[in-house]
């Protein structure tokens, strides 16, 4: 994955394409405050929260691992702006301008899971759709290799319960609201049919 795993400080990612690539469906409006603002103050806090103590000296990857299992209240705080640096990363990356359709071993494991593409968005978006609140939509390869669809609360991410991941998509309003207003399934939809890095899923997967 093409995720930082590094020790703190952390540094804001750069963006796999320009701000305004992935217009009309989310626009350069909304990827600069969603980006720009969100994304890089998950990263600003957690270099904060995680100084002088020893998740320090932990990649990204394993201080979200480790705090997820830490009950402390600072641990919670720390797991919080981690998971959400992590997930903003992969979730850029889950998105193409030159979206194409799955094909290789990706696109078996959907059509053996899902029957076929088409069965895939549609439980996908009535997943993504249907969540309450906050978070995310997961495309998930489980310890028996098939793919599943998991939606989590808030920053959860499956990689705190050793879970892969291949695709993610943002439910948090931010991530479609300028653009969007409440219609997060006009937004799936869009998202599904245009935006989906089918070659990171691959890479993912394999």
């Amino acid at each position: 994955m093409p995720l930082d795993k590094t020790k703190a400080p952390f540094t804001l990612p750069k963006l796999p394409y320009a701000e305004d690539a992935l217009a009309p469906v989310i626009s350069a409006r909304t990827i600069s405050v969603h980006y720009g603002k969100h994304h890089a103050a998950y990263v600003k806090t957690l270099n904060e929260l995680v100084a002088g103590t020893p998740y320090e000296a932990l990649s990204l990857d394993d201080i979200v691992v480790r705090a997820a299992g830490d009950k402390d209240a600072a641990a919670k705080k720390i797991f919080n702006n981690a998971a959400q640096a992590w997930n903003h990363e992969f979730y850029w990356h889950s998105m193409t301008p030159k979206v194409g359709a799955p094909t290789g071993k990706v696109k078996e494991a959907l059509e053996k899971s899902f029957g076929d593409l088409a069965g895939f968005k549609k439980a996908f978006a009535q997943a993504a759709g249907g969540h309450f609140g906050s978070g995310w939509a997961w495309l998930v390869k489980g310890k028996d290799g098939a793919l599943r669809i998991e939606t989590t609360a808030n920053a959860d991410t499956p990689i705190a319960r050793g879970g892969t991941p291949l695709l993610v998509a943002d439910v948090w309003e931010h991530a479609y609201y300028l653009d969007y207003q409440n219609r997060r399934a006009d937004h799936l939809a869009a998202w599904l049919d245009k935006l989906v890095n089918w070659r990171f899923a691959e890479k993912n997967l394999a």
